[in-house]
Parts: C-alpha cells; sequence; structure tokens
C-alpha cells in the first residue's frame, strides 16, 4: 500500500501537465524519500515478527542504518521547503513564480540529496569503525542508531559529538523555520476578508501541516525528548509512526485534501480504462 500510494504521486505529478509546479514536484520527491524509506524497514519489520526476531550481520544493520537515515534526513530538509513554497504561495502570491522558479527548486532538491547523502555517509562511517561486544540483541524492530551505539564498546565520544552538532541545529533550524513560516501564513490568512477564501488559502497548507505535525512529532519524541522519560515498548510505537504510518499516510493525506491530485486520479483511472 505504501509503494503504491507514493508511486501513483510519482506518475501523476511526471505525467500531469497541470501538476508541474513547485510544490508537486518537492511532493514526489517526498514520495521517493518514502520508497526508499518504507523498503529499508518494512520488509525486515514483517520478517523479524513472523520469526520472532532474525539475525543480521553488523555490515547489514549499518547497511539498514544508512538507507534509513539518508531518506529520512533528505525528508527533512524537503519538509522545510515545502513550508517555504506555501509561505511564498500565500503571503507573496504575485512573486510566486519569480521566487519559485524551476531552476531553483530543481537545485535545491539535489542540494537536499547530497546533504541527506553526506549526513548519513558521516554517521555511517563512523559507526564501522566502533567495535561490538556488547550483548548481541537489539530490542528493536530495526537499526536504529542510539541501539546501535547502546551496544557498542568503543570510545563512542566523536560519534556523540557528530551526531550533536549535526542533529541539533539542523532540528532546531528547521523547527523554526517551519514555525515562522506558518506563523506568518496565518497572519496572512487571518487579513483575508472572505471566509472563503481564507478557506482556500488554508486549505493549500493543511495537508503539509498535517504531515509535518505527524512527521517530526515522532522524530522529536525519538530523539530530542531524553530516552528515560518512555519506555522502549513507547519508543518502538513511535518509530512506526515516521518509518512505517507517515510514509502510508503522507500520499492519503495529500490526494483526499487536493482537489488537484483527486482530479488527476480520475483522469487516469478514466484513461486505464479506455
Amino acid at each position: 500500500m505504501t509503494l503504491t500510494g507514493n508511486l501513483l504521486i510519482i506518475i501523476l505529478v511526471s505525467a500531469t501537465q497541470y501538476l508541474h509546479s513547485p510544490m508537486y514536484f518537492f511532493l514526489s520527491q517526498l514520495s521517493s524519500c518514502d520508497i526508499i524509506l518504507s523498503t529499508s524497514i518494512i520488509p525486515n519489520l514483517l520478517h523479524v515478527t513472523l520469526k520472532n526476531g532474525v539475525p543480521m550481520s553488523v555490515s547489514q544493520c549499518i547497511a539498514q542504518f544508512n538507507f534509513f537515515s539518508f531518506p529520512s534526513g533528505t525528508e527533512c530538509f524537503l519538509l522545510t521547503i515545502m513550508s517555504y513554497d506555501r509561505y511564498v504561495a500565500v503571503c507573496k502570491p504575485l512573486h510566486y513564480v519569480t521566487i519559485m522558479n524551476s531552476q531553483f527548486c530543481f537545485s535545491l532538491v539535489v542540494l537536499f540529496w547530497i546533504l541527506g547523502f553526506l549526513l548519513t555517509l558521516i554517521l555511517t562511517i563512523l559507526l564501522s569503525n566502533l567495535t561490538f561486544c556488547n550483548s548481541k540483541y537489539i530490542d528493536h524492530f530495526f537499526c536504529d542508531l542510539v541501539p546501535l551505539v547502546q551496544l557498542s564498546c568503543s570510545d563512542t565520544t566523536v560519534l556523540q559529538i557528530v551526531i550533536y552538532l549535526f542533529g541539533v541545529p539542523e532540528t532546531v533550524i528547521e523547527t523554526v523555520f517551519i514555525i515562522s513560516t506558518y506563523v506568518c501564513i496565518f497572519l496572512a490568512i487571518h487579513r483575508i476578508s472572505s471566509s472563503t477564501g481564507r478557506q482556500k488559502a488554508f486549505s493549500t497548507c493543511s495537508s503539509h501541516l498535517s504531515v509535518v505535525c505527524m512527521y517530526y512529532g515522532a522524530l522529536m519524541a525519538i530523539y530530542i525528548f531524553p530516552s528515560g522519560e518512555h519506555s522502549f515498548g513507547i519508543n518502538k510505537i513511535v518509530s512506526l509512526m515516521y518509518t512505517v504510518v507517515s510514509p502510508l499516510l503522507n500520499p492519503v493525506i495529500y490526494s483526499l485534501r487536493n482537489q488537484e491530485i483527486k482530479t488527476a486520479i480520475r483522469k487516469l483511472l478514466g484513461k486505464t480504462k479506455c
């Protein structure tokens, strides 16, 4: 279902002329991230569930972390620029075409994929240099960063410093930026005189806001709050939100709350029937 929904978004954006806009371009890239993320987590999750635990080599575990972390970081960047796209659309509509031109959007997406890859590569290299000699069991359904570090008997000071230097500024900057853009958006919507205009303006942002709250809420619950405040069971449930549930619901949220996407789906189904 996750693969079908996200592939459908990518196909619709690629094949439908009136969906060739910055918002849908970023949405198709978000779907690409969700496909990579879900395929790196869900098959092994199903295997672990059916077999009540499965063996993995250290290299396999680090490889899974790499393919999970890479799209996760890129998705955070994409959600941030999508909030800026909605800010320009609502607050500066007359300058939207000039600001969010195709070259600017394409360059940003390429930059975000490169940044996501490089940041993950650094963490992967540092993880590969660790020695794992403690308990061989990971109480999780995938090879996340924290459980891997906890299994190591090496000095993880450098790795933890790198995680802090990369993770905290990125998370704080992205969160503050998204909040700032939506404050400006809500103020601009509030100044619209007609209720119909306010509803139309808010509808262009509601889908993205829903995805941001779900994704960032889960990430912050796992990586920002101290681990002692919640049990491992709750930790795994929250992890399911951004690794399994979010990639499944993202295309549903954007399609059900977007008239243009629904129109494109109907046209695609009509061509298929013919």
